[in-house]
């Protein structure tokens, strides 16, 4: 029985190359429509589907590879001699090499005004037939649904005659892979539309996969096992496309903050630095380069930035790395670093550096777990900006108010709630953080302030939701603040906003705006 290798590719990223070694090494090509017409036009031989089963394509191409001259060679045993006898009895020769990925269908529903009707033809139905039969008969079949496995496959044949059992199972397990993450998709994209084909924010069925980039020493803490997995397909911009530089390998808890460093530190567009501790920022300024907002952001609590999470939105700088390497770091990350200044930062072994590429893309969708369930919401990407707010009170802010107002807001939104933050200048001055209580989160921000030698004199403050009481507002105002945002919406809000007036403060409302964060 002759070497047979099947091709029906989507993607054709390198697979005339692919075609002409195998050719090479002595196996029957066969293929159909657009693959095999790229493999004849290279000038290398190869035999139509349709001519091997003898049967025409039907159907407007539904219908190609679906016979039995195709499956009973992908299919049969080799050391099962009642499985060969069958397929000399019938003239069939086996498929030892198949190389196949599906239809477009995620590119297709990508597409923003994508028809039912071009989702529903872009459902591939041979390709994944013939895979998951080859997959399952990996003991004799190699299965390729990835370009970048061709030069292995080359390898191994022309080193030992054939494809390692290790290498024909790794395959078969990106098989699986890529049909279930096939049929997920499809099953997510069909459950999201509504009987007038009109798209629903969330689908009746919601399958995903991740790919598994690390295992970790241990978890959250070290009685609990972890591992890092990354979405499919990230665009650049969220922190799971990093690439390491240097230091030792991320644990659970450095990945954890590091994304919610890198979610602060992305929103601004200013020069920023965000210095991130168990979760929440410990000090955020913006500045006219890398080095003076990790000075800014340093001050606001020197204590808490002791091995912190660095996050910049620019370049670090010689200048800077020299000012963070007098203090100690767990991560840094950065859309870039200059030579200078990688070299300083290397000199720490353990110190992690990261780049990653900015990008304003997003999470379509935030997932938590919980008992036997899973809560899924849409990303908080909403910021009030200068249009939105309303002022309420007597006194009416100045231009450098509402700028420092602005700036406490975008912080609050990434510290635990109940959230208070005292801003100036482009910096955090005290975060409160975390509390059950709104005026137990305003008397930290104030103890931290002191602590670090910071007067809050003057000062913007910012509350993620109303205040439920005056009381927390007084402690604000008694620390030196002079101007607080807060989405409002409390039965109390006329009380509160007369405390305001009466302690001489302006106020500004968000319209309702509130960035609770658990």
């Amino acid at each position: 029985m002759r070497k047979q290798a099947l091709l029906s590719v989507s993607d054709k990223t390198g697979v005339v190359e692919f075609a002409r070694e195998l050719a090479a090494l002595g196996y029957h090509l066969l293929s159909t429509g657009g693959t095999a017409k790229l493999i004849a036009e290279a000038g290398i031989e190869v035999q139509e589907v349709a001519d091997y089963t003898g049967f025409p394509e039907m159907l407007d191409g539904r219908v190609k590879t679906l016979n039995p001259r195709i499956h009973a060679g992908l299919l049969a045993r080799r050391p099962d001699p009642a499985h060969m006898a069958a397929l000399e009895e019938h003239n069939i020769d086996p498929i030892d090499i198949v190389v196949v990925n599906l239809y477009p269908f995620e590119a297709t529903i990508a597409k923003p005004n994508c028809a039912f009707e071009d989702a529903i033809e872009n459902i591939d139905i041979g390709g994944p037939t013939m895979i998951r039969a080859a997959a399952k008969n990996h003991e004799s079949v190699a299965v390729v649904v990835d370009p970048a496995d061709y030069a292995r496959v080359v390898e191994e044949l022309k080193a030992n005659g054939e494809v390692s059992a290790k290498t024909r199972l790794d395959l078969a397990k990106k098989v699986f892979c890529h049909t279930a993450k096939y049929d997920g998709m499809i099953s997510t994209y069909l459950t999201s539309l509504d009987d007038d084909f009109a798209k629903k924010e969330f689908p009746e069925s919601f399958t995903r996969q991740w790919v598994k980039v690390q295992g970790m020493r241990y978890g959250e803490n070290p009685h609990q096992k972890a591992a890092f997995y990354r979405e499919h397909n990230i665009g650049k911009g969220l922190f799971a496309s990093y690439k390491q530089l240097h230091g030792k390998e991320l644990s659970y808890n450095n990945i954890a903050d590091s994304d919610a460093a890198w979610e602060a530190c992305r929103q601004f567009q200013e020069p920023a630095c965000v210095i991130v501790k168990h979760a929440n920022p410990c000090g955020v300024a913006i500045g006219a380069d890398s080095c003076e907002a990790y000075k800014k952001a340093f001050k606001t609590d020197p204590t808490s930035a002791f091995g912190g999470i660095l996050a910049f939105n620019t370049v670090v700088t010689a200048a800077c790395a020299e000012e963070i390497s007098k203090q100690f770091a767990e991560v840094i990350m950065a859309p870039a670093f200059e030579e200078e200044a990688l070299a300083i930062l290397q000199k720490k072994p353990s110190l992690r550096l990261l780049v990653i590429e900015m990008g304003d893309v997003a999470n379509d969708f935030e997932f938590k777990r919980v008992g036997g369930g899973m809560l899924i919401q849409t990303p908080d990407l909403q910021t009030a900006g200068i249009e939105q707010l309303r002022v309420v009170t007597k006194k009416q802010p100045t231009a450098k108010e509402l700028e420092d107002l602005l700036f406490a807001w975008k912080v609050a939104k990434f510290v635990k709630s109940n959230t208070i933050v005292f801003a100036k200048d482009g910096m955090t001055m005290g975060v409160g953080a975390g509390q059950m209580s709104r005026l137990d989160s305003a008397r930290i921000a104030s103890i931290k302030a002191e602590k670090a030698g910071l007067s809050l004199c003057g000062t913007a403050a910012a509350s993620d939701a109303f205040f439920p009481f005056r009381d927390g507002l007084d402690v604000i105002v008694d620390a030196g603040a002079t101007c607080v945002i807060q989405p409002g919406g409390s039965v109390r809000d006329e009380e509160v906003i007369a405390a305001a007036d009466e302690r001489g403060i302006v106020m500004v409302l968000t319209g309702g705006e509130r960035h609770f964060r658990h």
